[in-house]
């Protein structure tokens, strides 16, 4: 009992699974998906239409009458051209139509990787491996569109060549159900082969990567240098042979369950054709009976395998849309959104309490009981060496990542209360590995805050708070100037000056609570991140009064961040001393020993 109903529970999901493509495509355009159905139907329901067409002609000539001669062969001709026709009008149609359901999905697949507040789901190899298969799967759209509507077509000739086949013979009911063995392999052999893709994902996904690396321009200068032009295609080649074989392996099995369900569906036809010409030997049966079996058993062996292709091809639509709701599950948070509202203006600032944090894709703690303070409007630099738990810190503080254990409070209310969306729109940040966003330059720092992305007079107010006015200038058409080489015309920018348009859409947010610079300076020299910081340092104390914000820097430089009102070392994943720049120094401990070693380096 258990087991049927899990089976019948499986069949339910398949179904809603299936059609789920075809409410997708109604929504998109009704017309269109009205008219493709109704071809594909008419055009495959014509096939045994057909059969009992030259049966009856059949008859009609033996009989000697010519009118019905006529009529059943005007019958044979309207549905052959049907046959031969409507599905090619349908492919118009329904082509449109899957163009629109690959772009619906591929929007759909953006919010999955990219939707929810947390990243934590980019650190599972399990996701990116579902990922790898579904930016594939999901251009197979179309194949699936036109399965679908081909199996709706293939159910009602199905049924009509059933009952043709009946009236000849009772036992000839039968023959469709001969089709079975050959359904229920074909769907056994799809569900080897997709098994077979999942496991191929990780090599796929890693001969995909060394692919990118050789075709892009950023990475071609130490391809060069190094000489890696053979190692990269031979690592490549390695990738892609593994993943071959894996799927080689798969597919041949599962041509092996076909080629039996084929089989046992042939000798089922050979049978039913035997039946039927020994009855008209004897007189029992008419030659229009005989000619509709040969014609009606050959169509159903066209169906059989037509069938069989068409449940492959639904099998691995269904197996897309799981997916789909596997990597949406993935990417849900882990535990429900808040409802609370930042407010307007800081008045205590920002509490870690505790916090211990890991990546799933690490064995090791990134933080380690890591408790600060950031007073409203204080400016806090975070130094430490790399690895030392600086990313992580303020991840967890832009709500990025939920802490393993621990607390972040925003004026005493936990940051876990707070909606992520409503938290995310009081956030400014620059990352080290900032976004080139090969837009037009307004557009590129103007996503900042994206309600004026095309506001040059806010973009260029957002450039001269990050001291970056004059990489525009240089643009040969200003703001205007298409950026990067997505545009034939696109201006190439130094990473220097990518860097500091990534620091001017920091600044398009003007009433932030919490201000983040990662490593924003890294591609500059340590006297122009030292005059950046500084100039930031003042911005952060000019607007303290309007909002209380936080402002966040950090760097591995221990020489830069002196400016900063409260200086936190890393180490290790934990907090290894808090204080000012001159507490610090006096102290002796860590911050003191680094910033000598990294001053007498500079000096030199």
């Amino acid at each position: 009992m258990t087991g049927a109903r899990r089976l019948l529970g499986a069949w339910r999901r398949g179904t809603a699974d299936t059609l789920e493509l075809l409410v997708t495509c109604y929504r998109q355009d009704r017309g269109r998906t009205l008219v493709a159905l109704a071809l594909m139907v008419a055009g495959t329901v014509a096939a045994p239409l057909t059969a009992l067409a030259l049966r009856a002609m059949t008859d009609a000539a033996v009989d000697g009458a010519a009118g019905r001669v006529v009529v059943a062969a005007v019958v044979v001709a309207a549905a052959g051209i049907a046959t031969l026709t409507f599905a090619h009008f349908a492919h118009i149609a329904y082509f449109e139509l899957a163009e629109l359901d690959v772009l619906a999905y591929e929007a759909r697949f953006m919010t999955i990787s990219n939707g929810s507040a947390s990243m934590a789901h980019h650190d599972s190899p399990r996701f990116a491996d579902t990922l790898t298969v579904l930016e594939r799967e999901i251009q197979r759209l179309r194949v699936g569109l036109q399965a679908l509507l081909t199996a709706m077509g293939l159910a009602g000739a199905l049924i009509l060549t059933f009952v043709a086949l009946g009236t000849v013979d009772p036992w000839l009911f039968l023959l469709p159900l001969a089709a079975l063995p050959a359904l229920v392999l074909g769907g056994a052999a799809e569900r080897v082969v997709d098994r077979a893709r999942g496991e191929s994902a990780p090599s796929t996904r890693g001969a995909r990567h060394l692919y990118r690396l050789a075709t892009t321009a950023s990475a071609s200068k130490e391809l060069r240098v190094l000489r890696l032009r053979d190692e990269m295609r031979t690592r490549h080649s390695a990738l892609w042979s593994d993943a071959t074989a894996t799927l080689h392996r798969a597919q041949v099995r599962g041509a092996l369950l076909r080629l039996l369900g084929q089989l046992a569906f042939v000798a089922a036809y050979v049978a039913a054709v035997l039946i039927v010409v020994r009855a008209a030997l004897a007189g029992e049966r008419s030659a229009g009976d005989v000619v509709l079996v040969v014609v009606a058993a050959a169509q159903v062996n066209l169906q059989v395998t037509a069938a069989v292709t068409v449940g492959q091809d639904l099998a691995r639509l269904r197996s897309t849309f799981r997916r789909m709701r596997e990597a949406e599950e993935q990417a849900a948070p882990p535990t429900p959104d808040g409802t609370g509202t930042p407010p307007a203006r800081l008045t205590r600032g920002i509490e870690v309490d505790r916090v211990t944090f890991g990546y799933d894709s690490s064995p090791d703690l990134a933080l380690r009981d890591v408790s600060l303070s950031l007073p409203a409007g204080a400016t806090v630099a975070i130094v430490g060496e790399n690895g030392s738990g600086k990313s992580s810190l303020v991840k967890i503080l832009c709500g990025l990542y939920e802490p393993t254990s621990g607390t972040v409070r925003v004026d005493a209310v936990d940051l876990r209360d707070l909606a992520p969306h409503a938290w995310s729109a009081r956030l400014a940040a620059c990352f080290q590995d900032f976004v080139r966003f090969e837009l037009p330059a307004v557009q590129a720092v103007g996503v900042g805050d994206v309600r004026h992305v095309d506001d040059e007079v806010r973009v260029g107010a957002a450039l001269a708070r990050a001291d970056a006015q004059d990489v525009v200038d240089q643009l040969e058409d200003g703001l205007r100037t298409p950026l990067g080489k997505t545009y034939a015309d696109g201006a190439e920018l130094s990473g220097g000056q990518w860097q500091r348009l990534a620091l001017g859409r920091t600044f398009m947010r003007e009433d932030p609570l919490l201000v983040v610079l990662d490593e924003p300076t890294s591609a500059l020299d340590a006297e122009t991140e030292y005059a950046l910081f500084t100039r930031y340092a003042e911005h952060a104390r000019r607007t303290h009064h309007a909002t209380g914000a936080v402002t966040v820097l950090v760097s591995h430089r221990f020489t830069t961040v002196r400016m900063a009102d409260l200086i936190v070392v890393m180490a290790d994943g934990r907090v290894h001393e808090v204080g000012s720049h001159d507490e610090l120094v006096a102290s002796g401990g860590l911050y003191s020993q680094l910033h000598h070693i990294q001053a007498a380096a500079y000096r030199s």
